[in-house]
């Protein structure tokens, strides 16, 4: 089958490597430096499986910035292109997903278009109305950065908003890059795939937001956060997992994932949704406090990435608590060898870590790290279990 994705992210570039495995995939992105990487059989991000997969020979994978070869005759076009949350109209901004559909129901109109992209609820039947008689579909991605080709190879579910034809294929075409075997396959209205996709990302964050105020409460009440979560742990309807304190939920998907829900429950009573978007501001002001109680000259930040394995920063935790401490006057000094600039927000990077950890007073890490053994009297993390 004649496949395009379009955006070489973790979601697009995760996609087109494992759908390469049985078909003739054509991956396209504006960005002209990852599609010559993908092109020389160099992945773009970090993710080790990623990584093997495109340095092989194996895949049936092309890459381009062409919209017009792009668009010439696929059958199947999955987007994965960016949807930023935008504070002001409280909803993802939609229009790069929207720009996708639009190109390909006036080159390639008997496409089937899958959405990959989270989006808000409601929007595939939008794009329904708008374009009649063209197939688009939702299909929800659930990938840890870092391991996002292991995810698709091994995925939990794999969930399509369409319970025709056309999304039993592509249910099918998952279902046959997967390596696991019985994988679950779910097929349900567009709408009720869209609110899974929010509704696990906000459960996700719920989770996260519980036992970093445990956490806190522990703490300020001087207790040991690791024994209290281990005996909370123990009930098997909770569990040892998903439980160690950070400083906040971050990244890509979880901050705008639960505020787009959150703005989808206009007029419908809820508390608890509210007060877990709350609580990540909340976590951020206690962390930023209890570092600054410390009174510290210079305040050095270990890493900007959210995750082991990875080299993903965006909206990540840590920038946040990184902003409360500028705000106090305090000198910030960023060690991150993923980021490719002299400086960040104004805060001088620095690339010897010997130096950064001579410099810096103390040292904000959200994970542990063996690198920052020798000045562990320096070092402010809250994790736990030295795992994400």
């Amino acid at each position: 089958m004649q496949i395009t994705v379009v955006g070489a992210g973790y979601v697009g570039l995760s996609n087109a490597a494992l759908l390469a495995t049985h078909n003739d995939v054509l991956l396209m992105d504006i960005d002209a430096s990852k599609i010559d990487k993908v092109a020389r059989g160099v992945s773009p991000i970090v993710d080790a499986e990623l990584e093997q997969a495109l340095s092989g020979a194996d895949l049936r994978l092309e890459a381009t910035t062409e919209p017009d070869r792009a668009y010439d005759s696929p059958q199947v076009v999955i987007i994965a292109t960016p949807t930023n949350y935008d504070t002001v109209t409280n909803l993802f901004d939609t229009h790069s997903v929207e720009s996708v559909i639009d190109q390909v129901v006036s080159r390639s109109p008997q496409a089937i278009v899958i959405i990959k992209s989270t989006i808000p609820v409601g929007f595939t039947e939008q794009m329904r109305q708008a374009h009649p008689g063209t197939t688009i579909l939702f299909a929800p991605e659930f990938l840890r950065e870092g391991h996002a080709l292991r995810d698709n190879q091994y995925p939990s579910r794999i969930i399509v908003g369409d319970e025709g034809e056309a999304g039993a294929l592509f249910a099918s075409l998952m279902v046959e890059g997967a390596l696991a075997d019985d994988v679950p396959v779910l097929l349900m209205p567009s709408t009720e795939a869209e609110a899974v996709k929010l509704f696990a990302n906000t459960y996700l964050a719920l989770r996260v937001a519980y036992f970093n105020e445990l956490d806190t409460y522990a703490a300020v009440r001087g207790l040991n956060s690791a024994r209290i979560i281990e005996g909370v742990g123990l009930d098997p309807r909770i569990g040892q997992y998903y439980n160690n304190p950070s400083f906040g939920y971050g990244g890509y998907c979880l901050p705008k994932d639960t505020k787009q829900l959150l703005a989808n429950y206009a007029q419908v009573p809820q508390d608890l949704i509210s007060a877990v978007v709350a609580a990540n501001t909340t976590r951020k002001d206690f962390i930023a406090t209890d570092i600054l109680a410390r009174h510290p000259g210079v305040v050095g930040i270990y890493r900007l990435v959210m995750k082991s394995g990875s080299d993903n920063f965006r909206s990540s935790a840590i920038q946040g608590i990184m902003k409360r401490i500028k705000a106090k006057g305090i000198e910030v000094i960023v060690y991150e060898p993923a980021l490719d600039a002299e400086d960040f927000f104004h805060s001088e990077v620095v690339r010897d870590l010997d130096a950064f950890k001579a410099r810096a007073d103390v040292i904000v890490s959200n994970r542990q790290a063996p690198e920052l053994s020798d000045v562990a009297d320096k070092v402010y993390t809250r994790d736990i279990y030295g795992r994400d």
